[in-house]
């Protein structure tokens, strides 16, 4: 089975599968990074996607950031091994250490866009280093998306809803808010879909 376009979102409260427009393959993925990787293979191998787009929810870094935002770059944030390697590197590791959306590069100028930082944790407290990296938002899949699509030489691009302020409320503000983002993804993949007819 073949797909132009597939989304992998983490989980169905986020984006409804019965809202996706005909033509275009969603698969639910689960949180962390390699429920994100593992669903990604299985999921490219599956409808061999000309396009990846991931939807998702994400803590904002950024205090002036709002709504939805299209990611131009993300890093990860929890591979730490000092001294082995920076933060952020996976030490002995030849992949790139941080992706940038395909998509996005088209068509912005010098500007990288808005970066996400991924990790297996929830970000409920102030962290320097996302500051000093210039990460906006942060999630906990879309770094092993975007590597997979980069292993499998296929384009991807994100688009992250900003549930909560990555503090000590996230938990409470994820889940009230974490379904209020669908309409606005939605608006915006029909803009997408648009372009590629």
């Amino acid at each position: 089975m073949k797909t132009q376009l597939l989304i992998i979102t983490a989980l169905e409260s986020e984006l409804k599968r019965d809202s996706i427009p005909r033509g275009v393959e969603i698969v639910y993925c689960g949180v962390g990074k390699l429920n994100a990787a593992l669903t990604t293979i299985n999921a490219i191998n599956q409808f061999s996607p000309r396009g990846l787009i991931n939807f998702g929810t994400a803590g904002k870094v950024n205090r002036n950031l709002k709504g939805l935002l299209e990611i131009g770059k993300v890093i990860q944030r929890d591979m730490i091994t000092e001294p082995l390697a920076p933060r952020g590197k996976t030490p002995f590791c030849i992949h790139p250490y941080e992706y940038f959306s395909e998509f996005y590069s088209q068509s912005a100028s010098e500007d990288t866009g808005y970066v996400c930082g991924t990790g297996d944790s929830f970000v409920n407290a102030g962290d320097p280093w996302l500051h000093d990296q210039g990460v906006d938002v942060v999630d906990m899949e879309l770094f092993a998306i975007a590597k997979v699509a980069h292993q499998k030489n296929i384009p991807w691009q994100s688009f992250k809803y900003i549930t909560d302020d990555a503090n000590e409320d996230s938990g409470k503000d994820w889940q009230e808010r974490v379904h209020h983002g669908q309409e606005l993804f939605l608006n915006t993949l029909k803009e997408v879909l648009s372009k590629q007819c």
